[in-house]
């Protein structure tokens, strides 16, 4: 057994598997921690990172369909195939996919009770999703590419999941106060608006030229700093709900 621990291929593949992984474990950690009111159950919220690699194998599927699908309706030299393929495919397969088995598993949950629970919730099953997309990125590429997605790929996870959960709460709240209705469209709004800025996102970031990239440094500086804002402010305002 210690010889396969010291062979060198093994050890490699080990500090890659970690690579992808550490990340979202630190951001699954910040925002655990700043859950104020009432934390959540282990396995609640272990359920919830297996649900976010259930929803990254789903997303898979959908976008290599809609991805062939789209090649015979639009050439790839048009400049509207990106804009389908980020906006329209990309990002929503896998934030539907996300909102799916979120829902599946905390939107009839006791545990659900507080607001900023739909943000620990989102933000979890988003970094599950995260996490299992970087093992792949990471064992197909190598460490350079797990340097790169630790400060990009995964905290844009995180924060797509946090306006998901922001939206998630708020819907479930509503939905607690007997607002079918508002309630319907907050959750309509968890999956369009991560969505878009998802889309943003991906779509900035193959903008070709020195432009391109400061617009795409611009852009996730920004994501990150608001959504970082946002966790501290909906965690200091954390409320009951049910």
């Amino acid at each position: 057994m210690f010889y396969y621990l010291l062979d060198p291929q093994l050890s490699y593949h080990l500090i890659l598997v970690a690579a992808a992984v550490i990340p979202a474990l630190l951001l699954m950690i910040k925002v655990y921690r700043s859950d104020k009111l009432e934390k959540e159950s282990t396995g609640l919220l272990l359920n919830l990172v297996k649900a976010g690699v259930l929803s990254s194998l789903l997303a898979l599927v959908e976008e290599r369909v809609l991805s062939v699908l789209l090649g015979f309706a639009v050439s790839p030299d048009d400049p509207l195939y990106n804009v389908i393929l980020y906006f329209g495919i990309v990002a929503c397969a896998e934030e539907s996919s996300k909102y799916l088995f979120l829902r599946i598993h905390t939107w009839k949950n006791n545990e659900f009770n507080c607001q900023y629970d739909g943000v620990v919730y989102a933000v979890f099953v988003s970094l599950g999703f995260a996490l299992w997309e970087n093992i792949s990125y990471v064992l197909q590429y190598g460490l350079g590419t797990a340097l790169i997605r630790a400060g990009t790929a995964i905290p844009g996870h995180a924060c797509f999941g946090v306006f998901m959960g922001i939206f998630y709460g708020i819907a479930k709240k509503y939905e607690n106060f007997g607002d079918h209705g508002t309630s319907k469209v907050f959750r309509i709004l968890a999956i369009i608006f991560p969505a878009g800025l998802h889309g943003a996102y991906d779509y900035i970031a193959t903008m070709e030229g020195n432009n391109g990239e400061v617009y795409f440094i611009g852009f996730i500086a920004a994501l990150f700093i608001v959504s970082y804002i946002l966790v501290n402010r909906m965690s200091r305002n954390d409320r009951y709900i049910g």
